[in-house]
């Protein structure tokens, strides 16, 4: 009976996955089908076209794929990639077929440093003569920020437009701790470390205040002026609204304060897109997508490498740890740094930090791999930086010896402290769960590091000291490479958090500028008559991501090869809506498949 039950039951699995791998398979049959239209390369786009930034969902620096797992249990939604984003905005405006920019705004989750950027590469496109319609259900703040540049900006009559200021809000979890019997022991340098904060405290300390509230204001003043001038208003009224509750007005009050130029539902405000562009009222809009875009361009490949001289644009992006797969890892990063170091084709480099910080250890390491850089070549290679929203802690120490530092106003940097947490459970094992640990041991530190016990005032004392010269350190690395005697560095140090502006005033950044900026500025350094740049690291592909990317290359010849073996002719006519419909249809099928603490001693965050 039991032998009967595993046969049927591997049968069925079998089965079920069989029909699986059938309906995989055959959906990237049909998606390299419609994918298989080759590029032309000595064209951009055949048709005059929109630009459409769909400002909706989460973006990040740089692009990123999902693997095969990802798609097999329907996580599919990865972020956009801002770099595509402003690469397709900065080729549009010297392409003569297109002719503007249509701005979707539908809740875009940015920070307040790459919404900055995007403002900047907006104005750029619009030097260009050319213009950008905004429209909006409803705007959050920070797309209006973004729509604020726009020549025309609209809502729908029953929608809303959140302007309100800057907020932080801090959980704090002492009293819980208390109650569930859990303590938190910390050791670090910094006045203004409010990091640890949430776990020993019922409120910030005046240090956190303090410094949340210049840098917010800081932010803040940068964001409602750049509304202003946009807007033809003053900061003044911009702060009115804020101060009036606009986002709760009805949308003709929005029109009377000049928030907005028009009311008008979506498919009134695209009617005038198509009389603009000079399109029938009754067809589709002629919209193409920044990622549309770029694969239409010359030569274009974000991920390619050129085997020629170039800049590289490498992006450290998220925590900084020792090892792992995701984040700013240690091991890896300093081994594609000595790799770029050994390059003949590498000029210079251009670090792009968007960082809270991490691992002290990696942060060294990583540092050490950029001076290892920095003297590698004859002449010199240049080293800059370029802070997106955040480089702070341990995303400054990895900045901090580079030849010049660019950051945005909205950039939220220095931080330069460390900390340690070593919770305790103890109580909660003991008080409320009933359960006791016994301790056996040859040395009397032998279980230093238990999370059953507290730590002993020799043991605390010891880690204590090892955070402070890891402090010594990391201010010394700051001044050496900021050129700025320690005692400077030293005060404007003890963990403080600034914001771009700020930072640029006291010394920690060199100019107030975007990533295109320190990329121009290299390559004037470099003698270029135009930026020849790569980004790295190479990003893995993952199978799926391949066998797609080669699809959408295919050639006449092997598009007739696939026709003859799945009798399907004419891969290489179809339109770009029809390789947009495969998509989603392909995303639909793989989504319905059925398939659906380590303590480390010392931190800088």
């Amino acid at each position: 009976m039991f032998k009967r039950f595993i046969a049927a039951f591997l049968g069925s699995m079998t089965a079920i996955w069989l029909s699986i791998a059938l309906i995989f398979i055959g959906g990237l049959i049909l998606l390299v089908a419609l994918l298989g239209k080759s590029i032309d390369g000595n064209s951009y786009i055949d048709d005059p076209s929109i630009l459409y930034i769909d400002l909706s969902g989460s973006y990040s620096d740089r692009e990123s794929n999902p693997s095969v797992s990802d798609f097999m249990m329907g996580n599919v939604e990865v972020a956009s990639s801002y770099e595509v984003l402003s690469d397709a905005i900065r080729y549009a405006a010297k392409d003569d077929q297109i002719q503007g920019i249509y701005l979707d705004c539908g809740g875009s989750s940015m920070g307040f440093g790459l919404r900055e950027e995007l403002v900047e590469t907006l104005k750029e496109f619009k030097d260009s003569g050319k213009w950008i319609y905004a429209y909006g259900d409803s705007y959050t703040q920070g797309d209006y920020y973004v729509a604020s540049v726009a020549d025309f900006l609209c809502v729908n009559p029953v929608g809303q437009v959140t302007v309100s200021g800057l907020a932080s809000q801090t959980p704090f979890f002492k009293n819980a701790l208390d109650k569930l019997g859990i303590e938190v022991q910390i050791v670090k340098v910094g006045t203004f470390k409010s990091a640890v904060e949430p776990f020993i405290l019922t409120e910030p300390s005046e240090a956190s205040k303090l410094q949340t509230g210049v840098f917010l204001n800081a932010i803040w003043d940068n964001i409602s002026s750049t509304i202003a001038e946009n807007r033809g208003v003053t900061a003044t009224e911009v702060n009115a609204w804020a101060d009036s509750i606009i986002t709760c007005m009805p949308a003709e009050s929005l029109k009377a304060k000049g928030v907005v130029m028009d009311l008008a539902y979506r498919h009134t405000f695209e009617d005038r897109l198509r009389e603009i562009t000079d399109t029938d009222l009754e067809a589709p809009l002629p919209v193409i997508t920044p990622e549309e875009y770029v694969t239409q361009l010359p030569g274009y490949n974000s991920n390619s490498i050129p085997d020629a001289p170039h800049i590289a644009i490498y992006y450290a992006t998220g925590d900084i740890s020792d090892s792992g797969t995701t984040g700013i890892v240690g091991s890896v990063v300093v081994e594609d740094i000595l790799e770029l170091a050994r390059n003949e084709n590498v000029l210079g480099l251009v670090l792009r930090v968007n960082s809270g910080g991490g691992s002290a250890f990696a942060s060294e390491q990583i540092w050490e791999a950029l001076e290892t850089f920095k003297n590698s070549g004859v002449p010199l290679k240049p080293f800059y930086v370029s802070m997106a929203d955040y480089a702070a802690s341990g995303g400054y120490y990895i900045s901090c010896g580079a030849d010049r530092i660019y950051a945005d106003a909205n950039t939220l940097t220095g931080s330069i402290g460390i900390f340690g947490m070593i919770p305790n459970v103890n109580g909660l094992l003991s008080d409320h769960l009933g359960v006791n640990v016994a301790t056996v041991q040859t040395n009397d530190n032998a279980s230093m590091m238990s999370i059953f016990q507290n730590l002993t005032p020799a043991q605390h004392q010891a880690m204590q000291s090892m955070v402070e010269d890891g402090y010594r350190l990391f201010t010394g690395r700051v001044a050496e490479g900021r050129g700025i005697p320690v005692d400077s560095i030293l005060s404007i140090a003890e963990g403080r958090v600034w914001d771009g502006q700020t930072a640029l005033r006291i010394g920690l950044v060199d100019q107030i500028g975007t990533l295109t900026t320190a990329v121009r500025d290299m390559a004037e350094q470099l003698g270029m008559d135009q930026p020849v740049y790569a980004s790295y690291p190479v990003i893995e592909k993952s199978p799926l991501q391949l066998l797609i990317n080669q699809s959408a290359n295919l050639s006449t010849e092997a598009s007739d090869q696939l026709g003859a073996l799945t009798g399907r002719a004419g891969f290489e006519t179809l339109t770009p809506a029809e390789a947009r419909q495969c998509i989603r249809l392909f995303r639909t099928i793989t989504t319905c498949s059925p398939i659906q603490a380590r303590m480390e001693s010392m931190t800088l965050k």
